[in-house]
């Protein structure tokens, strides 16, 4: 029996949605609009008030930690997701060239080092991003990369459900696989969003080629490692614009009482 569709989540991370390549910084902060009389107090929600109040208190140079998230009991062919909760981590590295992303990134200016985040610093249960800080501040990492696939399947046949793959298809249908990348900046101490980049790798396939499930796997592999490798194009394009940005703004590096 085929997997129905690998759909990563939508982890509770503020990632672009978008198609194609895209990497975005975050600006400088917000001003003080209460001192303007332009907003209330009473008017703005008390956990968008939060976000906003957020400033960085990584410096550069910086350790980055990263890792995979996706949806709660995620399984493939070659990973499973580890934990339980809002979401579950990924450690196994089945479609990523780690080692050459990390060579890339690690080369970028102001960079002191950049590490996977390994599955004995997390915990068993996840409900937000702060089990995931917990384990890059164990690291020593004042920044952490959070990165999730979400990859779907569909055949050009309107007798068939989108994204319901099955074997035996005509040899005329074309099935197409899409996989999208998505990545998330933050620091460590605070959750503060440095930016967010994005990527997506679509692929098209005749359907009488999948004779085997091993073959419907290949191609979720080469999609997902395609975007994959594009994503790490983009943060270093997102990466460059946090360096300017943060070198650009005055310090604010110690905790607010």
């Amino acid at each position: 029996m085929i997997p129905r569709v690998l759909r990563g989540p939508a982890v509770c991370l503020a990632l672009l949605i978008c198609v194609g390549c895209s990497h975005y910084v975050t600006p400088g902060r917000a001003a003080n609009m209460k001192a303007l009389g332009g907003v209330m107090p009473d008017q703005t929600d008390v956990s968008v008030s939060h976000a906003l109040e957020k400033h960085p208190l990584a410096t550069l140079p910086t350790g980055i930690a990263i890792v995979r998230v996706q949806e709660p009991g995620y399984q493939s062919k070659t990973a499973q997701g580890w934990g339980s909760g809002a979401y579950s981590v990924v450690t196994t590295r089945d479609i990523e060239n780690m080692d050459a992303a990390i060579a890339k990134i690690s080369k970028l200016q102001m960079i002191s080092g950049i590490a996977p985040v390994n599955r004995l610093l997390l915990p068993q249960q996840f409900n937000s991003d702060l089990e995931l800080r917990q384990a890059a501040a164990a690291m020593h990492c004042d920044m952490l990369l959070i990165y999730t696939l979400d990859t779907t399947f569909t055949v050009e046949d309107p007798a068939l459900p989108l994204s319901v793959i099955t074997l035996g298809l005509s040899p005329n249908e074309m099935a197409h696989v899409a996989c999208t990348a998505s990545a998330v900046l933050m620091d460590t101490r605070n959750g503060y969003v440095y930016g967010v980049a994005e990527a997506t790798e679509k692929q098209n396939q005749l359907a009488s080629a999948w004779t085997s499930e091993a073959a419907v796997d290949q191609t979720r592999k080469r999609t997902e490692a395609k975007a994959f490798e594009k994503l790490t194009t983009e943060i270093q394009g997102t990466w460059a614009g946090v360096v300017k940005q943060m070198a650009s703004q005055p310090s604010a590096r110690s905790e607010p009482q």
